[in-house]
């Protein structure tokens, strides 16, 4: 997911050099990654504080998880996981030196984070220059894996992307909720829901009967939803961010607009609810990785235990692709037999059937998983359903 108050500033490459140049055979034969050693390092390079903490926090907690879980069971390939966390403070240019130090100086293994898009594109030279792979859990922009038609060969995601999204709803709109008329309101300043809207666009059936837009930092959609609401229509798709999309759906309810409302997962904030008004967010669905009441695999229960046990509350969709994110480089150390950067980058290049608690994934050839998403409904501003979709 690409938050609008961290990711607008990054909207290309950072082309920031790393320090020294190593070269894949001076990683993969660091010290870390001898046979001898006792120990595999991990790098983390997360949002722990600044605009995106939220979501850094999470994926940490769920990093965490997993390592304690996988060191407890003995390791992997006998050795312990050795985490090296870095706080990229929220920041583009952060996260590019983190990547830069990881990889140089900590002579890490593998990488999991950034959390947000804008960061993880970032760290994209630093990575490549030292062939060293990276798991994004939350970074849903397209051209992150994919650049100019080429695929970016170090950087992987255990969450499904933006575009993914904008079918799955498109899907859910035509087939669970039987809409054939829809009107979009959409953010034009982000390429998150320019791309949301069109993919939905491409994939939806119906007709689109109306589509508006704002900008990020509107506060006023009196004028837009007055036109809307003499529309006819069956659902309104929002492709945006929590902090619009909260205003929108608290005016929209205000004045009579009682139609279904669905987004992405940039609604996933409880201060959605908290802008619109819980009364206010009924009949609101949005995609999401991961729920607890729509369990992908049989691996949810074990660790929505196992969570509460170690933080005393439930594990959310970020919690849960930090975890993942983590067991499928377990996964590519036991799958090659070898825990060299090398060795990671084929064997997450090469992932089948992996069973995580946000589902069972496939890598594809664009370095994206294959695998459901889960739609969420709110009702009073509370979880109420979640359903599996499948495209």
């Amino acid at each position: 997911m690409k938050k609008r108050t961290f990711a607008a500033v990054a909207a290309g490459l950072f082309l920031f050099a790393a320090c020294g140049s190593p070269t894949a055979k001076g990683n993969n034969s660091a010290s870390n990654n001898d046979k001898d050693s006792k120990t595999v390092k991990l790098g983390v390079n997360m949002e722990l504080s600044g605009a995106a903490a939220a979501y850094g926090g999470a994926e940490k907690e769920g990093i965490d998880l997993a390592v304690d879980q996988i060191n407890q069971d003995g390791g992997v390939l006998g050795k312990k996981i050795q985490v090296v966390s870095k706080d990229n403070k929220s920041d583009n240019n952060e996260a590019a030196s983190v990547a830069a130090n990881l990889t140089t100086k900590d002579q890490v293994a593998a990488i999991v984070g950034p959390a947000t898009s804008g960061a993880t594109k970032a760290v994209l030279p630093n990575i490549t220059k030292a062939q060293v792979p990276t798991v994004t859990p939350s970074g849903t922009d397209d051209a992150i894996t994919k650049q100019k038609g080429k695929v970016q060969p170090y950087i992987f995601r255990s969450c499904f992307q933006d575009s993914f999204q904008g079918v799955v709803l498109a899907k859910y709109a035509e087939d669970n909720m039987k809409a054939s008329k829809a009107v979009i309101l959409g953010d034009n300043s982000s390429d998150y829901a320019i791309g949301l809207a069109k993919a939905f666009k491409k994939t939806y059936k119906g007709e689109v009967v109306d589509e508006e837009n704002f900008t990020a930092g509107d506060k006023d959609f009196q004028a837009t939803l007055t036109k809307i609401k003499n529309k006819d229509f069956d659902v309104l798709f929002i492709p945006g961010y929590y902090t619009e999309a909260g205003l929108i759906i608290k005016q929209a309810r205000e004045m009579g607009i009682d139609k279904p409302i669905i987004g992405a997962d940039g609604f996933g904030d409880e201060k959605l609810v908290d802008t619109a008004g819980a009364s206010n967010v009924s009949n609101v669905f949005y995609t999401g990785h991961f729920s607890t009441k729509a369990p992908a695999t049989d691996k949810v229960e074990p660790f929505i235990k196992a969570f509460k046990e170690k933080y005393n509350q439930e594990p959310s969709s970020f919690n849960a692709l930090g975890y993942d994110a983590v067991y499928m480089i377990k996964q590519a150390i036991e799958d090659q037999k070898s825990a060299s950067p090398a060795a990671i980058t084929k064997g997450l290049a090469n992932l089948k059937g992996f069973v995580g608690v946000t589902g069972e994934m496939t890598m594809d050839k664009n370095h994206n998983p294959e695998k459901s998403a889960v739609v969420l409904g709110l009702t009073d501003g509370k979880e109420s359903s979640a359903e599996t979709v499948k495209p």
